[in-house]
């Protein structure tokens, strides 16, 4: 079973969340805010982290990066509210600047379930291929 790390200060969003991945059988662990969070990683192992870019006690950009450091190998996958930038918009895009400090995807919010679903999924499996060893390479060495 994977297990998954919901960081957001939202009850709300934390609770949908939940109950979509509960119900595709996940284990989900929720922390209400980035220092929860961090004792929540400190304490336990996950196969996916979610976390929230604006919260009250650790701002988001510095939540993206903290969680990224302390399990760099752990697919974090940043949410927002606030919309995308446009083109044409002097207001930054968030969600980019997440990825540039160790996001490995982006969603905004509202969110819908197979949205969400679809993100950890692609996460899931890019780890996975990072971890896995080159099958040429183990031949090789093996012989």
């Amino acid at each position: 079973m994977k297990r998954v790390l919901v960081v957001d200060d939202d009850p709300l969003v934390s609770l949908s969340i939940r109950l979509t991945l509960d119900r595709h059988g996940f284990e989900t662990v929720l922390a209400d805010g980035g220092v929860s969070g961090l004792h929540a990683l400190e304490a336990s192992r996950f196969d996916v982290m979610i976390v929230d870019i604006f919260m009250p006690e650790m701002r988001g950009f510095e939540s993206v990066r903290v969680f990224h450091q302390r399990a760099p190998d752990v697919p974090l996958i940043a949410i927002s509210g606030y919309a995308f930038a446009q083109h044409t918009a002097p207001a930054p895009d968030f969600l980019r600047m997440a990825l540039e400090l160790g996001a490995t995807r982006c969603l905004r919010k509202p969110f819908t379930p197979a949205a969400l679903l679809a993100v950890i999924g692609e996460s899931l499996a890019e780890a996975s291929a990072l971890r896995r060893p080159d099958d040429l390479g183990t031949a090789i060495h093996s012989e």
